[in-house]
């Protein structure tokens, strides 16, 4: 076989999570002398794809199908698929795509270099290792980060057990498999170290970290250790399960400069006979109780949803429930899925299926309303100075440019458009926010004569 140059085009589908994995695999496959590119040119292209939903299931297809119509043409030569798409639908996958050379499953992201190269040295090779997911990396693994500048993901777990109905993560990533808290914050160390000023703490469900392991290991005390990493500014709270959300946490929130005063709170619904289908432990009151709470205590919190329409036994009364809630709790950032039907999950098997065109129908009636409240609630920035962490060049005219503030997470909340003063990605800099849309900030990096006070300042 003709020896290769050893380059590596990673692309990697799907949530934060993923892309994590995805860093590994590359810091993983370094060690062994392959050099990423970010270019189309590399000897061997790797798909790190998602199977949550059908969309994502659809764009991981896609993409395979693209990059093997590439390798075709004689692009690259050797073509990987890995993740949950070939963890879950394992050897169906062999006689469809033929011009995949090797899948591997989630529990196999520490071994890619050794069967990457066993793939490339051995005829006939075999082409599919897919193992029970049990892996869980910790700060000894390489890892090559791919994020914008000054920001990284941190994954605190891996897996899940709460089993919601319509999920088929934990068939996918396993049961909770929580890391140690002395190897998250020697990751944190390591990260900063390379000037990383924010982390965004990952997994999928936060809130029950080290409930496993039985040893008094959870949330609280890992934040407790993070918040004394020199050099670290902001810690993010990403995915945190509604009915998991304790008193000490919150007061943690409240007191710590660090910790963002940011909470990602997927809610799915409100009624309560869709929460009870759903296998979500927290009722419509308790979700109202929790927000009114949070509020309080944390005095200007940003909240983030995620709510799903069209789950079975969704009835325009139930969902004309969930619509007047969007418009009575006020979320600053809110998505929302279509229900996607998974083989596999005990959702498949419910009655009381929603149409298509109706699940599209009240997916766009939630996001307008939301526009809207998402709207007035940027234009209350207007004015208050923030400070914005830098991640790129500005990209068109005008925009010197683009950053975030505690209250926009990576790549879901929108950006700070800067307009006027020096900027470098990876710093953080203080601006007056000079305009705003329903998704997006315009600022200005003001001089010392423009300086405010701190009681003008914006509460973040």
């Amino acid at each position: 076989m003709e020896q290769l140059s050893k380059t590596v085009r990673m692309i990697s589908l799907g949530c934060p999570k993923n892309l994590v994995d995805s860093e590994v695999m590359l810091g993983l496959l370094k060690e062994k002398g392959w050099v990423p590119s970010l270019k189309d040119e590399a000897d061997v292209v790797i798909i790190n794809t998602c199977s949550f939903i059908r969309e994502a299931k659809e764009e991981s297809i896609a993409t395979i199908l693209s990059m093997a119509a590439a390798k075709g043409k004689g692009d690259f030569r050797h073509l990987v698929v890995t993740g949950c798409l070939p963890q879950r639908y394992g050897k169906e996958l062999l006689p469809e795509l033929p011009e995949v050379d090797l899948f591997l499953g989630t529990g196999e992201v520490n071994q890619v270099a050794d069967l990457l190269a066993k793939s490339l040295r051995e005829q006939p090779r075999r082409k599919q290792f897919i193992s029970p997911p049990n892996y869980l990396y910790n700060h000894h693994t390489p890892r090559l980060l791919s994020t914008t500048p000054g920001s990284a993901y941190i994954k605190i777990a891996e897996g899940c057990s709460n089993c919601c109905s319509y999920c088929v993560i934990p068939r996918i990533r396993g049961k909770l498999r929580s890391r140690a808290i002395p190897s998250v914050l020697k990751e944190a160390e390591g990260v900063v170290s390379q000037g990383i000023k924010e982390v965004n703490l990952i997994a999928q469900d936060i809130t029950v970290y080290g409930q496993d392991l039985k040893d008094r290991t959870d949330l609280v005390h890992l934040l407790r250790g993070l918040v004394k990493i020199e050099g670290l500014k902001w810690i993010r709270l990403l995915y945190a399960h509604p009915g998991h959300i304790t008193p000490e946490l919150i007061g943690l929130i409240r007191q710590e400069e660090k910790i963002c005063k940011y909470l990602d709170l997927p809610l799915q619904h409100i009624n309560d006979h869709l929460l009870k289908a759903m296998n979500r432990p927290v009722s419509k009151k308790q979700i109202q109780e929790l927000l009114i709470l949070l509020r309080k205590e944390i005095p200007g919190l940003v909240l983030r949803t995620s709510l799903m329409v069209g789950f079975p036994g969704e009835t325009e009364k139930r969902f004309q429930e969930l619509f007047d809630f969007v418009q009575g709790a006020q979320f600053d950032h809110l998505g929302v899925f279509r229900y996607s039907r998974e083989e596999g999950t005990k959702a498949a098997a419910m009655k009381g299926r929603v149409p298509e065109k109706v699940k599209e129908e009240r997916y766009h009636q939630i996001m307008r309303r939301q526009r809207k409240i998402s709207l007035r609630k940027q234009k209350e920035k207007v004015g208050l100075r923030v400070p914005v962490l830098v991640e790129r060049p500005g990209e068109t005219p005008g925009i010197l440019g683009e950053g975030r503030t505690q209250g926009q997470a990576p790549e879901v909340d929108g950006v700070v458009f800067l307009q006027k003063g020096k900027v470098k990605p990876g710093e953080m800099v203080e601006a007056i926010i000079t305009a705003a849309t329903a998704y997006d900030l315009y600022g200005q990096i003001p001089g010392p004569e423009r300086a405010r006070s701190r009681d003008q300042e914006y509460p973040w």
